[in-house]
């Protein structure tokens, strides 16, 4: 007999990776669904593009094109090409757009969920893999095409349950931050460090983002980011974007913009309690051309210390009319704004809006399986979310599973039952406060609490009074 050990692979997660549950994956569903219904609404159509892209036609969008798996998740193909995951939704939709210019109609409105991945640094609450929800406008250079997903976003947050005054959606220029680029004498080989930097403002505050912009600064962890590399008096000027000293900035490029948005915002109904300009809000990637926007949370939350702090954004995006340019020489107006999904979630989460699973119903298996299977059938078929017993035959262990599945009733044919023409359904959460006090499952069995036994053709018409007792 060989004394060789069987080599098997240790159970571990990836790391920056999760595994999620039911009750999660239930709450996102609704979630995603009431934001396409208000999507949808507007005359937006879905669209899914493939996990995978080509590396060069993420373009400028990577972090560094000549290191495809700095950033991003990348492979090479049995041609020899790289492939990388998609980092978001906005570069596949610029392929996409160029791919099918001529036959799409103008301006082109799409939305689209999916997961995107990051080769980045985890950290707390920051996935390499999570969900982004985003509506685009491709083709119209109009300022009401970057209102128009202003208002959306706020209609979808107030669908979700949000009240005015929970969030607000903010707007900047990303030509009125190039002129305050300009003005601080800002090397053009840095503006895109500079904008990464103040894009962090949220996170670092202040101290942080002027270490970014000067010579650099050391994280908790200890690991070193080179910074800029800016002087103080340039440091000075770029920081002015957070003061409330800025009104002389308006002659600037680009205020004009976000004034005709205003405008349009006011005039719909849509004021400074749900959009404001703001012109600290930056938006660190390098292909917006115009207004930038974030949609932030404004109650404060408990943070993974223990501590309150406003929840913050949940929302961003903007224009960039030179992305599908890069395909086709051509200028195309484009604008749009992505929901984070899985961020969003976990603050609806918070304010206790997120929608459940629909409550289950177990059927046990009383030594007739077929007969099980016809009552969860004709639970199904009236609307319910019902599942027959499948596995051992002892009625304890049976119960035990739909405790540990959070079922809200349990259905049970026995042959007394059947001989009778009738069923017993127990109320799980009825008889919940019994299970705590008595000593053995099998002494709660025969326990009466939460349990009624009604004729076989009644069946329905009890689970429907019963779970609308419980709701």
């Amino acid at each position: 007999m060989s004394n060789e050990k069987t080599s098997r692979p240790k159970a571990r997660l990836p790391r920056g990776f999760r595994d999620r549950g039911a009750g999660e994956i239930a709450a996102e569903r609704a979630l995603i669904d009431t934001i396409r219904g208000v999507y949808e609404s507007y005359g937006f159509s879905p669209l899914e593009t493939p996990a995978f892209e080509y590396t060069d036609a993420l373009g400028k969008f990577l972090p560094d094109v000549d290191r495809p798996n700095d950033g991003v998740f990348s492979l090479k193909d049995d041609d020899e090409q790289w492939l990388s995951l998609r980092y978001d939704l906005t570069a596949p939709l610029a392929r996409y757009v160029a791919e099918n210019f001529q036959n799409l109609p103008k301006p082109f409105r799409r939305y689209q969920v999916g997961p995107v991945w990051r080769n980045e640094k985890p950290g707390p609450g920051r996935f390499r893999e999570f969900t982004q929800f985003d509506a685009d406008t491709v083709g119209s250079a109009s300022p009401a095409a970057d209102a128009e997903l202003l208002m959306m976003v706020c209609d979808a947050l107030e669908a979700l349950g949000l009240k005015r005054g929970e969030y607000v959606a903010k707007v900047n220029s990303r030509k009125f931050l190039n002129g305050i680029l300009a003005l601080a004498e800002v090397a053009p080989s840095k503006c895109g460090a500079v904008l990464r930097a103040l894009d962090k403002y949220d996170r670092l505050g202040e101290v942080g983002v002027r270490a970014l912009l000067g010579q650099g600064r050391k994280d908790e962890s200890g690991d070193f980011t080179n910074g800029v590399g800016l002087n103080a008096d340039q440091i000075a000027k770029v920081m002015r974007l957070f003061t409330d000293d800025a009104d002389d900035l308006t002659v600037i490029e680009g205020y004009n913009d976000l004034d005709a948005i205003r405008r349009i915002l006011v005039d719909a109904g849509y004021c400074a309690d749900r959009v404001a300009i703001d012109l600290s809000i930056v938006r660190g990637l390098d292909y917006y051309t115009g207004p930038v926007f974030e949609a932030q949370l404004t109650f404060k939350v408990k943070n993974d210390e223990g501590q309150e702090v406003v929840f913050g954004s949940v929302a961003g995006g903007g224009r960039y009319d030179d992305l599908v340019a890069r395909f086709t020489g051509q200028q195309v107006p484009a604008t749009g704004i992505s929901i984070g999904v899985s961020r969003l979630l976990a603050a609806m989460q918070q304010r206790g809006l997120t929608g459940n699973e629909p409550p289950l119903i177990v059927v046990l298996s009383m030594g007739d399986q077929v007969r099980s299977f016809e009552i969860a059938r004709e639970l199904r078929a009236n609307k319910f979310r019902a599942e027959s017993y499948v596995g051992t035959k002892k009625i304890p262990d049976q119960l035990k599973y739909a405790d540990k599945r959070g079922a809200a009733l349990v259905v049970m044919e026995g042959e007394d039952e059947r001989a009778k023409g009738q069923v017993t359904i127990k109320d799980l959460k009825a008889g919940a406060e019994v299970s705590k006090s008595v000593e053995s499952r099998a002494e709660w069995v025969g326990a009466r609490a939460g349990q009624e036994t009604v004729d076989r053709g009644k069946l329905v018409e009890k689970v429907r009074e019963l779970l609308s007792r419980e709701s």
